[in-house]
């Protein structure tokens, strides 16, 4: 599988179904791994990593549930094929940005990804749309077990997985929930939410996770810490807080029409015009525009188009994303122009049962 036979489509993680999918975009579980006898990436040699790098390619591949996932070389990627795996949440940032040998492999739903050489020798990662937190701590486990026969993972009797970080030794588990939350942030309590959150051990961060700023009223809510509880607890820590949020969210929704109705169609019907007709669009001022199109769908004001279609269009819209359909590197000014042909396509399909193919 070639990465341009994916720059149209998404992963199944954005297909916008799952419980709660309405506030919930997706459901991430990351899980942290070692080799025993290699030392941690900061302290490895070029020889370390290219052997680490090897060891786990070969249990990837022969391993039965994960043996014909397509499997990229890092090291030998271009720029512009490592920010469109980032901005498929197929890897990180800093995994886009390491050096030496580094590689990921992913099935071709896209719900499994497995990075090599990170932050540490593997970070296995399974997603689901919608609210799915027992599938995705499920499918993960499997993996992890899976791949633990033929890896000896770091560990230790008192501490449990060692890993680069402190804050990731334990479990080596990181679970996020991604929320779309405009309501909150438009009736300005979504401060208060998080601060509740933040008391109970839990950590809002951007789209793409820490580090990151929020934008088109996307949060990623995830543990901090992951020593001293176990997988489970942070399981129903996080599924305790999640319905209360989308609670609030919805209340606020429904607050919102009934108390600013016009203001609020207004909103919707504006974004949702200028994705129509627009000829240049940031990247930034899409994200926004998408988010307000979305809630809009929720309450109801907008008939003709799936959530589906737009949590695609917050990654397909993106720089690398563009960049992959044209075939070629743009600058910022011609990506904000392909960016806004590429949308009211997208749309005029939607609205009409076609089927885009290209910009």
């Amino acid at each position: 599988m070639e990465l341009k036979d994916l720059s149209d489509k998404t992963g199944e993680w954005l297909k916008g179904s799952g419980p709660d999918s309405d506030i919930v975009i997706s459901t991430r579980i990351r899980l942290a791994r070692n080799a025993a006898r290699f030392p941690f990436l900061s302290k490895a040699s070029d020889s370390n990593k290219k052997e680490i790098e090897e060891l786990l390619r070969d249990s990837i591949k022969e391993s039965p549930l994960t043996k014909d996932f397509s499997y990229i070389n890092l090291g030998s990627s271009n720029m512009v094929d490592k920010l469109f795996l980032v901005e498929r949440h197929l890897i990180s940032k800093e995994h886009a940005e390491g050096e030496g040998d580094r590689s990921v492999a992913f099935g071709m739903s896209e719900t499994v990804s497995l990075m090599v050489n990170e932050e540490d020798h593997l970070r296995i990662q399974v997603i689901h749309s919608g609210f799915e937190l027992n599938d995705t701590w499920k499918k993960i486990e499997q993996i992890d077990n899976e791949l633990e026969k033929s890896i000896n993972f770091s560990f230790s009797s008192r501490f449990g997985y060692l890993t680069a970080c402190p804050t990731n030794v334990g479990t080596g588990m990181r679970a996020s929930v991604m929320l779309h939350l405009p309501a909150l942030s438009l009736t300005q309590h979504i401060e208060k939410v998080f601060n509740a959150v933040a008391k109970l051990g839990l950590v809002v961060r951007g789209f793409y996770g820490e580090g990151t700023k929020v934008t088109g009223d996307l949060y990623q809510i995830s543990n901090q810490f992951t020593l001293g509880k176990s997988e489970k607890e942070i399981i129903e820590i996080i599924k305790g807080v999640i319905p209360r949020i989308t609670g609030y969210e919805r209340m606020a929704r429904q607050a919102l029409l009934a108390e600013n109705r016009e203001q609020i169609e207004d909103r919707v019907y504006r974004s949702y015009a200028l994705l129509e007709t627009a000829r240049i669009i940031t990247s930034e001022e899409m994200l926004h525009l998408v988010s307000q199109v979305r809630l809009g769908v929720n309450l109801g004001l907008i008939k003709d188009l799936d959530i589906r279609c737009l949590n695609e269009l917050f990654v397909l819209t993106l720089p690398g994303h563009l960049q992959k359909l044209e075939g070629r590197e743009l600058d910022s000014n011609q990506r904000d122009i392909i960016r806004a042909l590429y949308v009211r396509k997208r749309l005029n399909c939607e609205k009409t049962g076609g089927r885009l193919k290209n910009v």
